[in-house]
């Protein structure tokens, strides 16, 4: 059975498009659901309401995680309560986000 380890070890490959930095590191993974059938329930946020990417990040999950053994679907729960902060980004992703230019 695939474990919350495994989702989030595969969702580093899913890059914001806009910031090129995998939405792990930049915090934008809140949590993951894994029922006993393989179907998978993502948490997340993006770091604006606006951002009009929400079907792209939503397929580029999917591409990572369904080859894993034990997913049977994905789907993202979009969540804006608490909003997204540079707070929550790993050291790896403020040391990305500085490679790619910003801050």
């Amino acid at each position: 059975m695939v474990t919350e380890d495994d989702i989030r070890s595969a969702m580093k490959q899913v890059e914001d498009p806009e910031l090129g930095v995998n939405v792990v590191d930049l915090g934008l993974l809140y949590g993951v659901n894994i029922d006993d059938e393989g179907n998978v329930i993502l948490d997340m946020t993006l770091t604006s309401m606006g951002c009009p990417l929400t079907e792209q990040i939503l397929g580029d999950s999917k591409a990572a995680l369904e080859p894993l053994d034990g997913v049977r679907s994905v789907d993202v729960n979009w969540v804006w309560d608490p909003p997204w902060s540079p707070d929550a980004m790993t050291e790896e992703g403020r040391f990305l986000m500085k490679v790619m230019g910003y801050g």
